[in-house]
């Protein structure tokens, strides 16, 4: 029994911090267990207990020094929500969402970013921005975990990710279903500001350190760039899929 015990604890995970487990409360997504920080009854804190006793969740006392060696975050503020591992969904789904909307599709692309504080300020920006959903690959890359789930703020709770073993061939569905595919490239001549991003659409944002893949970019309908004047010649992750997303959302909205 207890080697069966530890085989589910590994197949859970964790999200830390109040706004965090307040949306996930509040998405209705199932929650295992709520760990609470014993004296910690204040502000949010009782909101998050209220819902929880709810919603029937086990809420477990737990002193500072407990949830302290518990936490995976330094900002765990008092609050730990077990849960089961991250629901990915299919592709499918991300354009069955986008049809519920009545809008044209607006997917996020991720070839290789590996940093768990990007993936989780990139999901963010998504979600803000009304993107349908993101893809992620299986392989040499962040997946979704605690840490995700607090640089989010919860976003992650209301984003659909499905998790492929290919990019290159999920491109290849994607355009079959009619969108066009926009790459960033930081050698190429078009500024993002110039290019057409109405319609339906999907936007690669390449790994951290090198960009999108050789095979990955040749999978491209075009390719666009951000203007750099300073001496560093390349943007965070994160804040590049921001600038690219947000002109897209722009160009959008005038139509």
């Amino acid at each position: 029994m207890k080697e069966e015990s530890k085989k589910s604890e590994q197949y859970q995970d964790q999200v830390e911090g109040r706004n965090s487990v307040l949306e996930l409360l509040e998405s209705k997504k199932d929650i295992n267990k709520i760990y609470v920080t014993r004296g910690e009854k204040h502000g949010s804190i009782n909101k998050i207990i209220a819902i929880a006793k709810e919603r029937k969740i086990v809420i477990v006392e737990k002193d500072k020094r407990q949830m302290q060696e518990m936490a995976q975050t330094e900002k765990f503020q008092g609050i730990i929500a077990i849960v089961p591992p991250f629901d990915y969904c299919e592709i499918e789904d991300i354009l069955e969402n986008a049809k519920n909307r009545n809008e044209d599709p607006f997917v996020l692309i991720l070839d290789g970013i590996e940093d768990t504080h990007n993936l989780g300020s990139i999901i963010r920006t998504a979600e803000t921005a009304g993107i349908h959903g993101i893809i992620i690959p299986k392989r040499r890359a962040a997946g979704v975990n605690s840490t995700v789930s607090k640089v989010s703020a919860g976003a992650v709770e209301h984003m659909k990710i499905a998790r492929v073993n290919n990019i290159s061939d999920s491109i290849r569905k994607l355009k079959e279903t009619g969108l066009w595919i926009c790459g960033t490239d930081i050698n190429t001549k078009k500024y993002y500001y110039d290019q057409d991003l109405t319609g339906p659409l999907g936007i690669v944002i390449g790994n951290e350190g090198q960009g999108i893949s050789e095979k990955v970019r040749k999978n491209c309908d075009f390719l666009v760039k951000i203007p750099m004047k300073g001496k560093i010649g390349s943007l965070n992750a994160s804040v590049s899929t921001g600038i690219v997303v947000y002109e897209a959302l722009r160009q959008r909205e005038v139509l």
